[in-house]
């Protein structure tokens, strides 16, 4: 009888936490990561998906970018499946040759909460975490850490 290792599932682990528990977790683990973790080296997120644009995003960047609202979103956006606005290509437009946003300073609120490992309510974003591991190195390493964690807790 061969006895092969199954590959954990950290996000079953996950589902069985206690929420708080969780998000005190990926809070400290996010901190930890990303105090060592350069973004500018990486820049996936931006080169192969795209934020959704709430109201807020498009009248910030509009004006920033001098455009009426409307005019941004016809340039820029589209509505998807959801309903949503998102960008109409990838990368982002935004993304300059060195990795750097152009628009950094009124970006998405989607761009300034990626990968989402800090929020509270971790347990109710667990398929968008898993989501982004395959996009994020640091999502991917804050996963495998919490993991590592609360198996030793």
């Amino acid at each position: 009888m061969s006895k092969k290792k199954k590959n954990p599932d950290p996000f079953a682990l996950f589902k069985k936490t206690p929420p708080k528990t969780l998000d005190r977790e990926f809070a400290r683990v996010d901190t930890e990561v990303f105090a060592d973790f350069d973004c500018l080296s990486c820049a996936n997120c931006c080169k192969t998906t795209g934020p959704l644009f709430t109201g807020n995003d498009i009248d910030r960047i509009a004006k920033h970018l001098r455009l009426k609202p409307g005019a941004f979103t016809q340039k820029y956006l589209r509505i998807d499946e959801d309903n949503d606005y998102v960008l109409q290509t990838l990368p982002c437009p935004f993304l300059l040759n060195d990795n750097r946003c152009s628009i950094y300073e009124v970006r998405p609120k989607a761009c300034r909460a990626y990968p989402h490992t800090h929020q509270k309510r971790q347990h109710q974003i667990l398929n968008l975490t898993q989501k982004n591991v395959a996009i994020c190195p640091a999502a991917e390493k804050i996963v495998q850490r919490v993991y590592q964690n609360l198996q030793t807790t």
